[in-house]
């Protein structure tokens, strides 16, 4: 069976070993050691001003929202996972979408001003498959109309934008950690930021509001990463070179073997060094789609339509048409990729597609 994605698993005794310091300790959470030496592993490997490990991917958005003290209308992307979205309606505010790219793939930042009104507070945007958005003209936008940017960058591990990381761009930007992810802690995210005051603001939103053990510096949550979480991390961060090495190889695989078929592929901004975080298709309609990936599972090959369905039709949110979105979401599907899919087994993926177009 060939899964969309297999988790990346450290050696087993690598893992304990990094674990055996935290019973030692008998510190399991609230800020361990491993927790600090991870956080500061990834801020000098991700070359980031200021980073805060949190317990999921989801919780980074939620906090953002709160700490910007945002309000009203947030303008966002209906292409992304639920998570943007819900964060956005779980803080109490409302989001307002824009169409996507068709190419890029990402929210259309020439179709943002037109959606701007008295009541917008922030863009919160989604870098796709770990292709960032046009972030420049963003921040053009968000400054001439006094707004903050969030970008959801789940998916943007070690990704960069002219040789600067990706996740320093806007005013927060949030990161997962998940067992699918390239780099991950099981579950796990982050949040990064370029402003000491907001990462302060940060760092006691993410504890309860905690400033010491008996006084409160206001209000908080819980998002604090484990020691168990941490200690993952350590023993995955040394691979991870090696784990976007290979992906590398497959997708240029897959890429090649795709240049002879009418099939759409993501594409790239320029400037970007991508990670190879996912291989979606874009396929001519949703019922190509659909004899495909009935086909692929025939074979126990296991795609996944990612992102679908698109945000604006959730029924928690006022049912917009998003175009671009709404199509593309019908005709997008995400192919097995990880860091041990052979190459025989990538040809096989291939073949199956090719077949049907």
């Amino acid at each position: 069976m060939i899964n969309v994605t297999k988790t990346f698993l450290p050696p087993q005794e690598e893992y304990s070993k990094i674990l055996q310091r935290a019973w030692q300790d008998g510190w399991i959470t609230n800020r361990g050691k491993l927790v600090q030496e991870l956080e500061n592993k990834l801020k000098g490997y991700l070359k980031v001003s200021y980073l805060l490990a949190t317990t999921n991917g989801t919780l980074p958005i939620q906090m953002a929202i709160k700490a910007l003290q945002l309000t009203g209308e947030i303008i966002t992307t209906p292409f992304s996972y639920v998570a943007t979205t819900s964060s956005i309606v779980w803080e109490g505010c409302n989001p307002v979408f824009v169409d996507i790219h068709p190419l890029y793939l990402t929210i259309d930042e020439t179709k943002i001003e037109a959606a701007i009104t008295k009541k917008t507070s922030a863009i919160l945007a989604t870098h796709v498959f770990g292709n960032p958005c046009a972030v420049e003209a963003i921040n053009s936008i968000a400054k001439k109309h006094g707004l903050k940017v969030i970008y959801d960058a789940a998916h943007c591990f070690g990704v960069t934008y002219k040789d600067k990381s990706i996740f320093e761009y806007g005013d927060i930007s949030t990161c997962s950690f998940h067992a699918t992810k390239l780099f991950h802690t099981g579950e796990g995210g982050a949040l990064f930021t370029k402003d000491e005051n907001l990462y302060n603001k940060l760092f006691y939103h993410h504890n309860f509001g905690h400033q010491g053990k008996e006084a409160f510096q206001g209000l908080g949550i819980n998002a604090k990463m484990s020691e168990l979480q941490a200690a993952l991390g350590l023993a995955v961060l040394p691979y991870i070179e090696e784990i976007m090495g290979q992906r590398e190889k497959i997708a240029n695989k897959y890429s090649k073997l795709f240049s002879n078929c009418n099939i759409q592929l993501l594409k790239i901004r320029e400037g970007i060094t991508w990670n190879y975080s996912y291989y979606p298709i874009i396929l001519k309609d949703e019922n190509q789609l659909l004899i495909i990936k009935k086909d692929l599972e025939a074979n126990s090959i296991f795609p996944r339509r990612y992102f679908y369905p698109s945000l604006n039709t959730l029924n928690y949110t006022e049912n917009s048409t998003m175009p671009i979105s709404d199509s593309v979401s019908k005709r997008i599907l995400c192919l097995p990729m990880c860091f041990n899919l052979s190459i025989q087994d990538v040809d096989k993926i291939s073949k199956i597609i090719c077949r049907h177009l």
